[in-house]
Order: C-alpha cells, then sequence, then structure tokens
C-alpha cells in the first residue's frame, strides 16, 4: 500500500515547489514580509524533498 505510486511524490513535491515559488514572489512584490517565512520555510522543505526523490541516489 505505501509503494503504490513512489514517483508521484516527487512530482509533487516539484509542483508544490513552484507554487511556492509563485507564492513568495507575490509576498516580495507586495511587501508582505512578515508572511515570507512561511512560504519560504514550505518552499525549501517541498524543495528538499524533490531534490532528494529525484536522481540516482533517492532517499
Amino acid at each position: 500500500m505505501v509503494d503504490m505510486a513512489p514517483t508521484l511524490v516527487p512530482i509533487a513535491a516539484t509542483g508544490l515547489a513552484l507554487v511556492m515559488i509563485g507564492a513568495v514572489a507575490m509576498h516580495l512584490r507586495r511587501k508582505e514580509i512578515p508572511a515570507l517565512a512561511p512560504s519560504g520555510v514550505l518552499l525549501i522543505l517541498a524543495a528538499t524533498v524533490a531534490w532528494g526523490r529525484f536522481g540516482p541516489y533517492a532517499f
């Protein structure tokens, strides 16, 4: 059950990272500096999962 579609995890993480890039850009454009923290943290986490799941040495 757990290994149902392991290729979907990096694809979903990449999509979330792209959405978070847009969120960070929007917050910067609107000068909403306090709102950057949650978006930035989610961006870093999603990018880490995407990077870690793609490639020959995926964790």
